[in-house]
């Protein structure tokens, strides 16, 4: 089921029929997190999320997508709002929509990586990991440059 939020011109929606799959791609391969991801890389990773597009009329203009159990666990990630449109508060709209969706709520944790937006995400209750020892990766980030991927 998909579900809609409006503030003024921009709407956000979690219907995959409106994405602009070129935009995503296009943003993604050019971010210090996913440079060079496959189109297909980011067709799949869509494809097994909660997506929320961020639109002005049909023009989509940020993106986030959070992946879940939606039982305990939630991780928020991809979220971008395109340069023009930023500096407007949609970003703070997009995290909060995401986080206040019905089907993620009551989760026991969510986690995401940032390396430029901590004062956005503190806004929206994240910190920095209470217990790091914790926490372990499996961490490829040459894969997309090297051109490997289960997905491709």
């Amino acid at each position: 089921m998909t579900a809609e939020w409006r503030r003024g011109e921009f709407v956000i929606s979690t219907d995959r029929t409106r994405l602009d799959l070129d935009l995503i791609h296009r943003f993604l391969a050019a971010s210090y997190w996913a440079p060079g991801i496959p189109r297909a890389v980011v067709e799949r990773s869509i494809a097994h999320s909660l997506p929320f597009g961020l639109y002005r009329g049909t023009e989509q203009v940020g993106f986030a997508r959070a992946v879940s159990d939606f039982a305990t666990f939630a991780w928020l990630g991809d979220v971008f709002v395109v340069g023009a449109f930023r500096g407007r508060g949609l970003g703070d709209w997009l995290v909060e929509t995401v986080i206040a969706h019905p089907d993620l709520h009551g989760l026991r944790r969510w986690h995401l990586m940032t390396r430029d937006a901590h004062r956005l995400y503190r806004k929206h209750g994240f910190s920095p990991l209470a217990a790091p020892d914790r926490h372990m990766e499996i961490g490829d980030l040459e894969i997309y440059r090297r051109g490997g991927s289960a997905a491709v």
